[in-house]
């Protein structure tokens, strides 16, 4: 089959949301499907390369920031996409259209399917949906949500990556729409044998913005210095400096390691050097750097929020508290990283977990939809 993927963000720009459109078509491609991904350009990327069999075609965005995407640079997108995804499907006849977010991909996948005849499918990760994300796109959607509306309509099924995300949806919009949450190779991802660290080493991974809560990390980790451990925090974002003035202002620095914005592979490599996912959100859909600390075998300790409810088992594999709560963050944390035992099995319980978000499970869901919907169109 022939699949024209729309996503604003693929790696090695934006966070997870590209990061699982980019592990489902590195799967779709085993099984023998063709893909071709229409994303945005960003700074001296190539305009078109060749990455693990998947035809990349980066169009002009204006986008200034990796981690970043503002709504000029979704409508720059969606733009360039009307005559580049025009064009394509005109010369190679996809099968389906298969579009990550509602906005902006949403957008171009409606008018392309309009223009083409093209069935699309829609994959909704939760700052797409209007409430998902209220302190980044609260003022957008008080606008543009009424031009939203066809764009759901018209896709032939629209998929949510976690329950939480569905039901955000379902208040908004009425259609009917499937959870298939994000996943990752998890055989190659899993360790043979879990390793704990000396000093417990605690990882964040994610965008420096108020939606992740990074600075809560220094206040919560601020009042267990009396124990041994170490945090990194791999991203970047509006909040860095704020972040880097905190940690200074806690005389922490020997404490913490800032890596700014890296790969997606270099992420893995720091998960593989940890013991702990600390990710205190506001919000979040199904985060892939979850799914990956199951896959790798990190305890996670999380905001009782959105799809982290669907990654942890409560006092299993890790735990999730009321993200205002930080008594509880910091008694759950003593309790880690003051037992090895303890640590040891919650990291073994996320191993256990991660088996249930196997890549290869996801996207056979993902062409199951696929063929049903070409075999019906």
């Amino acid at each position: 089959m022939k699949i024209l993927v729309l996503s604003h963000e693929f790696p090695p720009i934006g966070g997870g949301g590209g990061r699982a459109a980019f592990d489902i078509c590195n799967q779709l491609i085993k099984q023998d499907h063709h893909i071709t991904v229409l994303t945005a350009h960003f700074d001296n990327l190539p305009k078109e390369e060749t990455i693990s069999g998947i035809n990349i075609l980066r169009i002009p965005s204006l986008r200034k920031e990796s981690y970043r995407a503002k709504l000029s640079t979704m409508i720059a997108y969606v733009l360039s996409g009307l005559w580049a995804g025009y064009r394509f499907i005109r010369n190679h006849k996809p099968d389906i259209i298969h579009a990550h977010f509602a906005v902006p991909a949403g957008a171009l996948a409606f008018i392309l399917s309009i223009l083409t005849n093209t069935p699309y499918i829609l994959t909704v990760h939760l700052g797409d949906v209007p409430g998902g994300v209220p302190e980044k796109t609260g003022k957008w959607f008080k606008w543009i949500k009424p031009f939203t509306y066809p764009i759901w309509n018209r896709a032939k099924r629209v998929i949510a990556v976690s329950e939480h995300t569905r039901q955000l949806a379902l208040a908004n919009y009425k259609v009917n729409i499937d959870v298939i949450p994000n996943g990752a190779d998890v055989k190659l991802l899993s360790p043979n044998e879990i390793k704990l660290n000396q000093p417990v080493r605690l990882v964040f991974a994610g965008r420096f913005v108020a939606q992740k809560n990074p600075l809560a990390i220094i206040r919560i980790l601020s009042e267990l210095k009396d124990l041994n451990w170490r945090c990194t925090m791999l991203g970047d974002g509006p909040l860095f400096e704020e972040v880097k003035n905190e940690i200074k202002n806690k005389n922490m620095e020997a404490r913490f390691e800032l890596q700014g914005w890296i790969t997606p592979e270099e992420v893995l490599q720091w998960f593989s050097k940890s013991d702990i996912l600390f990710m205190p959100s506001l919000s979040e859909g199904l985060p892939v750097v979850g799914v990956q600390a199951l896959a790798k075998g990190l305890a996670i300790v999380a905001s009782d929020i959105g799809g982290f409810k669907d990654l942890v088992d409560n006092e299993k594999n890790g735990v999730l508290i009321n993200v205002h709560d930080q008594k509880k963050f910091e008694q759950f944390l003593r309790k880690l990283i003051t037992d090895p035992n303890f640590l040891l099995s919650t990291r073994q319980a996320s191993l256990e977990k991660s088996l249930s978000f196997d890549i290869a499970i996801i996207s056979q869901k993902y062409q199951i939809i696929f063929q049903e919907v070409f075999s019906k169109f």
